[in-house]
């Protein structure tokens, strides 16, 4: 006749362990984002600055920054003065040839971003930061940007942002 009690004591073992793990310091995610004692974040518009992006850029920008923060974290989205502040602009929207062929044409060209951050945190002021993130991708050159731009513009704002992210948060 098997042991009915084993099992109901290693559920009892797995049950404290979780209650353990979700008992300690602080508010973290499955991410590794460490939010402390902040219950609210703020991303403002983030104003563009680059004259070369398309006039659509910041608001893209802007909102998938905010969906990372809402979706990864426990913070609730509020339109200014949050816990935590994001704010900033796009600086720099350029394209260049990168790898150059021995006929002097380019293979791939390269789309460069970059947005400057104002990192605001009003719980613990020795988190804030002001600091330029720079992403890139390249793209075939028989390519024109405006067939890829807006592929190469989701790939690298998931990148700006992750980055912006694991410096806020995860302190990375």
């Amino acid at each position: 006749m098997p042991n009915r009690k084993l099992p109901a004591f290693f559920f009892s073992l797995l049950t404290a362990y979780c209650l353990l793990l979700t008992g300690s310091c602080g508010v973290y995610s499955f991410t590794g984002a460490s939010t402390g004692d902040s219950k609210t974040v703020s991303i403002i518009y983030f104003k563009n600055n680059a004259p070369l992006a398309p006039p659509t850029y910041s608001q893209k920008f802007t909102e998938t920054l905010r969906d990372k923060f809402t979706s990864q974290t426990s913070l609730t989205l509020v339109p200014n003065k949050g816990d935590l502040n994001f704010e900033g602009f796009v600086t720099g929207y350029a394209t260049a040839p990168v790898a150059i062929q021995g006929n002097e044409t380019a293979a791939l060209n390269r789309l460069t971003i970059t947005v400057s951050v104002t990192f605001t945190n009003a719980k613990d002021e020795k988190q804030n930061f002001e600091q330029s993130f720079t992403r890139f991708a390249d793209f075939n050159s028989s390519q024109s940007l405006a067939a890829v731009q807006d592929q190469l513009i989701t790939e690298i704002n998931d990148q700006l942002v992750q980055d912006i992210f694991n410096k806020s948060v995860i302190n990375w």
